[in-house]
């Protein structure tokens, strides 16, 4: 058995159900449904006493401290701007109590104020310093394969170069010449660094080699046998006589300088290390990793601190500010240039608007950063602000190939005023600051 039932239209029963409710409650509207004003009073001097009454002024030695700032409240023919609907709540609190007592204002008109607030605007914008511009002064040639390590001597005598023939050669930095050859590596010389403290010049290679050569009698006097392949990079420690080294092992190493013993494996990377820096205080050891990471290292426990992971590719140079308590690191990409703080690794700004595989950083104290990629350009940057104020290109020497313009290593010289650079056309490359 079936039946069908129609059920009634809706919107009629809506419209009668919505006039008989008006109709009940159109007599009472909400504005009569207030609380009496003696008995809200009331409630409100009982709440202020109970919970704000040890909170309402400050102690009198911090009232003691505070001076008459910021802009007045409004008289009352002038009504100050509220969120959400105004309500009269306030006003009788104002009238039950009047504590804390109203400071008087320190800017008298409104023009005084709204000078104090464009004045603020304008601090917070920094001006990058001004650096005169850098100028090629001298090209190099000797090497007969890319040159991929530049180290300047403390006594700003003399830099050495390593590159891709296997030879260390010393130059003189005045005026260019050769002042000597070193051979022993069986492969691309990476990395040089010369010690402050000793007669000692570091190396290490794509041979897993790192040596110390003895610069009084030339000769190689220690090895440090522990990287399982090619070693990309050494740094020394400002003050305490160990080096450390990093490479294709996804690891840096950390040697005594005078035992040859290796006292940490800094292992955390998962691949290639291809930059590594020393610094004084902590955190004592920076790397850079193919892995897009930048680790900082506690050295005393052979430890990561912090691993910054803001890089998208491999991050290959990184250069450490001699005076200002921050690093630099560059890679590839967009925003490829990035600052940080020390200890933290707190990242401060990007340096943008260099396109290209960033190989090498350098900065000296008067806040120049210098990068130079893997296509030729080079960049200077103001440091402080993270401007660029000079691009070139770096111009392959006659019977070299265009391609051949990268630029692979770089440092400034113990003044900061010149550049000495290692490239893809076998050259070394010296700029000058020019003179203001």
């Amino acid at each position: 058995m079936s039946f069908t039932s129609t059920l009634p239209p809706l919107e009629p029963l809506l419209r009668q159900s919505v006039q008989g409710t008006q109709a009940i409650f159109a007599s009472c509207p909400d504005d009569n449904l207030k609380d009496e004003e003696q008995s809200a009073r009331l409630r409100l001097s009982v709440k202020i006493n109970d919970e704000y009454k040890h909170y309402k002024e400050l102690p009198p030695a911090l009232l003691a401290q505070q001076g008459p700032v910021g802009p007045a409240r409004p008289t009352p023919q002038r009504k100050a701007i509220t969120a959400g609907p105004s309500s009269e709540t306030s006003m009788m609190i104002a009238a039950i109590d009047n504590t804390p007592k109203a400071q008087p204002s320190t800017f008298v008109t409104a023009s005084k104020l709204s000078e104090a607030l464009t004045l603020h605007k304008t601090t917070r914008t920094v001006k990058p310093q001004f650096h005169p511009q850098w100028k090629l002064m001298r090209v190099i040639s000797g090497h007969l394969g890319w040159v991929r390590s530049v180290a300047v001597e403390p006594g700003n005598q003399w830099f050495a170069s390593g590159a891709g023939d296997r030879v260390i050669k010393i130059w003189d930095l005045a005026s260019g010449e050769l002042k000597l050859s070193l051979t022993g590596h069986i492969s691309t010389v990476r990395g040089l660094a010369v010690s402050p403290r000793h007669p000692y010049l570091f190396s290490c290679g794509e041979d897993k080699m790192v040596k110390c050569w003895d610069l009084e009698v030339n000769k190689v006097i220690r090895h440090y046998h522990g990287h399982l392949s090619g070693v990309y990079s050494l740094s020394l420690h400002p003050t305490l006589d160990v080096l450390v080294t990093a490479g294709r092992d996804a690891s840096a190493r950390v040697w005594d300088m005078r035992t040859k013993a290796q006292i940490h494996v800094l292992t955390g990377h998962t691949a290639t290390v291809a930059d590594v820096k020393c610094q004084e205080s902590d955190p004592q050891v920076i790397t850079g990793s193919m892995d897009t990471t930048v680790r900082l290292w506690d050295l005393a426990a052979g430890k990561t601190m912090v691993t910054l992971t803001h890089h998208k590719k491999s991050v290959r140079a990184l250069a450490i500010h001699p005076t200002e308590y921050s690093f630099a690191s560059g890679s590839a990409g967009g925003n490829n240039i990035k600052k940080w703080k020390c200890p933290e690794g707190t990242f401060v700004s990007n340096f943008s608007g260099h396109n290209a595989i960033v190989n090498t950083l350098s900065v000296n104290s008067d806040g120049v950063l210098f990068s130079g990629g893997d296509n030729g350009t080079l960049t200077f940057w103001d440091y402080g602000t993270g401007t660029a104020f000079q691009n070139l290109d770096d111009v392959p020497q006659p019977g070299s190939l265009e391609a051949e313009a990268g630029v692979f290593c770089s440092t400034f010289d113990v003044t900061g005023t010149r550049l000495i650079t290692g490239g893809a056309d076998k050259t070394i490359k010296i700029y000058a600051e020019q003179s203001r």
